[in-house]
């Protein structure tokens, strides 16, 4: 019961440093108040952990490094969100409540403070939701998750992007519910869920619906490369785990870069980022369906030797996995020209990075993954971001030489 009180006090915090936030100043002075307040709530109530939250990001507040609209969505975001929370159990039922709650926190501050902060909040809203699933099991995930919606909110205000209503409330909606069915079909668990939600919405709202079409297409060709042969994978010991069902760093290792490439033309509008966008997502792919399918090629050989290795090992690479990865960058390509996001130029060399970007993951995989420096969620970004870089390179190279039809 205890704990209970606390979030109720820590809650009543929240609501007074917001409603006085405004009209205290300097800045330090309403800092040096909530520290103190955050201080007597791990002094009596043992909230140690939102006392960390609240006083580092007070102490960010009073340096003038976090504007005081971030620090009070932020507050209001984990304390109410926590008081839904912990009245819930671990299920997706809970995270729904947990995203209408922070929203609603969220949307209170916005219109209390006059400020059109929509899309700042979207993003605390997905960041909140996505940080509580990954880290539900630590102690001490209330910090990072604090901080991390804090960083988040403040990244997007930094960016100055501006973009209507109904395009941010339309991606929101298409997203999470792609990642609903993707949760639903097993191809996804929950953390998959919301970071899956997280790359759509910015795909959509940064680049449009057609970039996330060329997103949806790798994730249909990895989708169905997972469940290609899954009985027989799955006997030889080589399925993907959670039976086919992938998670936030899946997702990550996968998109980030992309999402980077989506932002990036957001902000700048230039089709060097185009290229970099459908050359990662065209490595992404070949990757996938080079591992998955590739695997069921017969014995693999060493990338890096020639010599013949066990199946499933770390950049082993056959003819049948080589073939299929440069159909699927070729897919993924060709849909990106079909909606004209890229000319034929442009397919050519996304289409030639996507094969090399598998081929440089299995080279990873053999030098590093193998001995234990990396994991495969750092191998596959390795591979995307390789990739993203290759068609750059090649994308600077055909321009210098005249070459844009």
């Amino acid at each position: 019961m205890a704990k209970q009180r606390g979030l109720g006090y820590a809650a009543a915090l929240t609501g007074g440093a917001i409603l006085a936030g405004p009209y205290v100043q300097p800045p330090w002075l309403m800092a040096l108040i909530i520290i103190i307040c955050s201080l007597i709530l791990w002094r009596f109530f043992d909230m140690k952990y939102f006392a960390y939250v609240f006083c580092i990001l007070s102490g960010l507040y009073a340096v003038n490094l976090l504007p005081f609209l971030v620090l009070a969505t932020t507050f209001a975001m984990i304390s109410l969100g926590e008081l839904v929370f912990q009245s819930g159990a671990d299920d997706l039922n809970t995270y729904f409540y947990y995203v209408v709650s922070t929203a609603w926190a969220g949307m209170l501050v916005m219109v209390y403070l006059h400020e059109n902060a929509f899309l700042m909040i979207v993003f605390g809203i997905i960041a909140a939701v996505l940080l509580k699933v990954i880290l539900l099991r630590f102690e001490d995930s209330l910090v990072l998750e604090g901080i991390g919606i804090a960083m988040t909110m403040y990244l997007i205000q930094a960016l100055n992007y501006t973009t209507n209503i109904e395009i941010v409330i339309i991606a929101v909606f298409i997203a999470f519910v792609f990642g609903y069915f993707a949760f639903r079909f097993k191809t996804a668990d929950l953390s998959g869920l919301f970071s899956t939600a997280l790359v759509g919405i910015i795909l959509l709202v940064f680049a449009g619906p057609t970039w996330f079409l060329v997103m949806l297409t790798f994730f249909i060709l990895g989708s169905v490369s997972t469940r290609y042969k899954f009985e027989y994978k799955k006997r030889i010991g080589v399925e993907q785990g959670k039976s086919g069902a992938r998670g936030y760093r899946n997702v990550f290792a996968n998109g980030i870069v992309a999402c980077a490439a989506a932002v990036l033309y957001g902000v700048f509008v230039q089709p060097v980022f185009i290229v970099m966008y459908v050359g990662s997502v065209a490595t992404a792919a070949a990757d996938t369906m080079a591992s998955e399918i590739g695997v069921t090629g017969g014995i693999p050989y060493m990338i890096t030797t020639l010599r013949k290795v066990p199946i499933g090992t770390n950049g082993g690479v056959t003819v049948t996995g080589e073939l299929v990865a440069l159909g699927g960058s070729f897919v993924v390509s060709m849909v990106a020209l079909g909606f004209n996001i890229i000319n034929p130029m442009m397919m050519i060399l996304c289409t030639i990075t996507g094969f090399v970007g598998t081929n440089l993951d299995s080279i990873v995989g053999a030098l590093l993954e193998n001995k234990g420096f990396l994991g495969n969620a750092g191998t596959n970004f390795l591979a995307t971001l390789g990739g993203g870089l290759f068609a750059i390179v090649l994308y600077w190279i055909f321009i210098t030489h005249g070459i844009s039809w």
